[in-house]
């Protein structure tokens, strides 16, 4: 699922690890008494209707300690605070100004009337390090460069024409996937062994699909398996590392001790990655140098550089180097759609898993417009309107980033009545925001229904700010039907092919836990029992 935003708990590794406690020493050793005089928050006095700041702040470093070993992730503790002090709220997070959002209204304003003041990100060492030097999407700050790479995206990446035409990508891995299931070690347990039932590792069954398949989308079939592990660990550090809070954002005068040593994992991780686009990138060239080379079958990384090295180049801003460009134009895809979908399939299953009802009517829906004689095709997903409603209500209950990426203000502007000084950081509960009584009925509860029926006409494109998974405004996703077209084709393959149950009578533990997904570190083990002749696949 491309998206402008990662999957992440951004505050919960710096909250959970021993990293607060060495800032404590290096403040008493180093820096206390001469930055207890210069790192309190500025004076706001000539703001003369700031929005309300949440009592409780220390010198030096704001409100961070409200955090500090905390159990439950951000987005759940800023919910809290937002009950007790309102849905419009500010915190200081180091030396950070930071407005917190928690309601759909408050959202809107700040995506449609605020959308251009509010449109950039801040500056962090992950966004320039991992980041390219601030040129992937998610954290490039909006601008002449911003604005040129979301029309080639828009218009040559990821329309409506060209995710058509690699639908036969996507169904080719998808019946590759269930074939390889097949041939799994199956069941020992005597009840469903003659039924050649599976006992399948879900999240490793998602995450391997999700990665072949985008990698192969964007930077062609890379055959060598070896290669392709090493990539697809590259790609999951970085998201890791991207969600890692570093000391030396929230304390820029620390950076230089490079506390937890996230600086240096950072620059390891970021040239792995630039080796492989690298790599691609003089592989791709070379293919297209080919005399015998027809356009076919046509990979993102072909259609980048047929745009940057044909003779009418994407205007750029000066000092952007090309082949930089492209990389992290190609990368920004991989990230945003790998890690997303995983984590938002993963969720699914484990709500379906716990709603055994739930599972029946997907099937019933999948026998009524499939059948049981052929493989599903991606044609055949308009129609399965349920599953589209299960997957709108995994990303209501479970959005993969509860607090979007940060917003930054640009310029001064007045978000509900409140004046908002540049500079500013925005966080939006898009997680508290989801779950409103006021909107949702018995908002904790998983109802895929309602789609059909009460909340028919809301969408997840950014149209309807009760529901933003995608985000909205000018930052919002420009993957969105891709993401998609994706996880309900994998859903629905996956309930078509194998009737999918709980190894145990216990449910699922549902607990967020703290981290990169929020989704619990533990496996998710699954029954699969086929529904379908394997030989269909092949």
């Amino acid at each position: 699922m491309f998206c402008e935003y990662q999957a992440m708990d951004f505050l919960s590794p710096f909250r959970n690890n021993i990293t607060f406690s060495t800032l404590a020493c290096t403040f008493v050793l180093l820096f206390l008494l001469y930055k207890l005089l210069l790192a309190n928050h500025k004076p706001h006095g000539h703001n003369q209707n700031p929005a309300p700041e949440l009592p409780g702040a220390l010198p030096i470093i704001g409100h961070l300690h409200l955090l500090m070993g905390a159990k439950k992730p951000a987005h759940f503790i800023f919910g809290s605070m937002a009950d007790k002090h309102g849905p419009i709220f500010r915190i200081r997070l180091g030396n950070q100004q930071t407005l917190v959002i928690s309601s759909s209204e408050i959202a809107k304003e700040c995506f449609t009337t605020n959308d251009k003041a509010l449109a950039t990100r801040p500056k962090s060492l992950a966004s320039q390090i991992l980041g390219f030097n601030y040129t992937i999407l998610a954290v490039a700050p909006y601008g002449a460069f911003l604005r040129e790479i979301r029309k080639i995206l828009s218009q040559e990446m990821l329309s409506s024409s060209r995710i058509e035409s690699l639908r036969p990508t996507r169904e080719s891995h998808m019946r590759k996937s269930i074939k390889r299931t097949f041939a799994s070690n199956y069941c020992v347990d005597q009840e469903y062994k003659n039924k050649g039932a599976l006992t399948v590792e879900m999240k490793q069954w998602f995450g391997r699909l999700i990665m072949n398949l985008t990698i192969s989308l964007i930077f062609g079939e890379q055959g060598d398996e070896e290669e392709e592990s090493k990539v697809q660990e590259s790609i999951r550090r970085m998201m890791e590392l991207f969600a890692e809070p570093v000391v030396g954002d929230f304390f820029p005068w620390l950076r230089w001790l490079d506390i937890g040593g996230h600086e240096k994992a950072m620059k390891q991780t970021a040239m792995e990655m630039d080796s492989f686009a690298q790599r691609s990138i003089e592989e791709h060239r070379r293919k297209r140098n080919n005399p015998n080379f027809n356009g076919k079958d046509e990979d993102f990384m072909d259609i980048v550089l047929s745009l940057f090295d044909g003779a009418s180049k994407p205007s750029l801003p000066n000092g952007y180097d090309i082949d930089v460009v492209i990389k992290s134009t190609c990368l920004s895809v991989l990230i945003g759609a790998a890690e997303t979908s995983i984590v938002t399939l993963t969720w699914a299953l484990c709500l379906i898993l716990n709603n055994y009802s739930v599972l029946e009517r997907i099937q019933d829906e999948l026998n009524t417009h499939v059948g049981k004689q052929r493989c599903i095709e991606e044609s055949d997903l308009n129609q399965l309107i349920y599953l589209q409603a299960v997957i709108k209500e995994t990303l209501r209950l479970y959005p993969p980033a509860p607090l979007l990426v940060p917003h930054e203000a640009m310029e001064d502007c007045t978000v509900n009545g409140y004046n908002i000084q540049k500079g500013t950081r925005i966080l939006v509960n898009i997680a508290k925001i989801h779950r409103d009584p006021m909107v949702w009925a018995e908002p904790d509860k998983f109802k895929p229904d309602r789609y059909l029926t009460s909340h028919k006409d809301i969408d997840v494109r950014g149209n309807n700010f009760e529901l933003i998974p995608f985000s909205s405004g000018r930052r919002i996703c420009p993957g969105i039907s891709l993401g998609l077209q994706t996880m309900q084709l994998t859903l629905a393959s996956l309930f078509h092919s194998f009737d999918t149950r709980r190894l145990s009578n216990e449910p699922i533990d549902m607990t967020e836990s703290s981290g990169v997904t929020n989704v619990k570190a533990t496996p998710l083990q699954a029954l699969l029992i086929p529904r379908l002749a394997s030989n269909l696949y092949g």
